[in-house]
């Protein structure tokens, strides 16, 4: 049998949700399962939602990652205009990957803007969990504008910004919103080799494009 103090906790948390963070989470969800099949209505889903989680992290005190939904806003609408631009010119924006210098130069810089940022919070305002706040919403900032160009590895940063983001919800009373994230860490693995496999068949069919016909036999126009 399950321990009381257990199933206590269970219900004082269910009892804590509100209907905004609900409505937030089913949104959210709903963006990472419409982008993981490319589908252009994710910003619809994914606007909306960061525009209820702006109000709820404020109420908890996660000043960066209420700050961070503001960029989401703009991310959202940008996301949008990038992936209905190249459609509009019946040239889709493809998955591609970034070189390892590229990850390179952003792991540091998120390093060193985390640990500036995570000061700045500790010695002048009353944020919780300066440093690690810090870290996920600059690593959000990072994977969110992966995501609106197409880059392969967002799936990958993803893992890492949604795993230590539990924590950080969990710490202030936001279980559902967790929650959501233990199932974020899920789907993005199932996301990643989703668009690895689209990733590989894009690079097929450009090197059967470009590869010249054998001798003795004859291209179609």
């Amino acid at each position: 049998m399950l321990d009381p103090e257990f199933l206590e906790i269970i219900r004082t948390s269910i009892a804590a949700m509100s209907l905004w963070e609900v409505a937030a989470v089913i949104l959210a969800l709903a963006y990472l399962l419409l982008a993981m099949r490319e589908k252009i209505s994710c910003w619809y889903a994914a606007f909306a939602s960061t525009t209820i989680y702006l109000v709820l992290f404020w109420d908890v005190s996660l000043l960066m990652e209420s700050a961070l939904q503001i960029f989401y806003l703009v991310m959202a609408v940008y996301g949008w205009w990038q992936w209905r631009h190249h459609r509009d010119k019946n040239k889709d924006l493809k998955i591609h990957r970034w070189e390892l210098q590229t990850h390179l130069m952003v792991f540091s810089g998120v390093g060193i803007l985390t640990v500036l940022f995570g000061y700045l919070l500790d010695n002048f305002t009353s944020a919780a969990l300066p440093y690690l706040d810090s870290f996920t919403t600059l690593g959000a900032v990072v994977t969110t504008y992966m995501v609106t160009r197409k880059v392969l590895e967002n799936w990958i940063y993803w893992i890492v910004v949604d795993g230590a983001s539990i924590y950080l919800y969990l710490d202030r009373g936001l279980y559902l919103t967790a929650l959501l994230f233990l199932l974020y860490v899920v789907l993005v693995v199932i996301g990643f080799f989703q668009w690895k496999s689209i990733y590989n068949r894009q690079n097929q069919a450009e090197q059967t494009r470009f590869t010249p016909a054998k001798s003795g036999q004859v291209s179609s126009a």
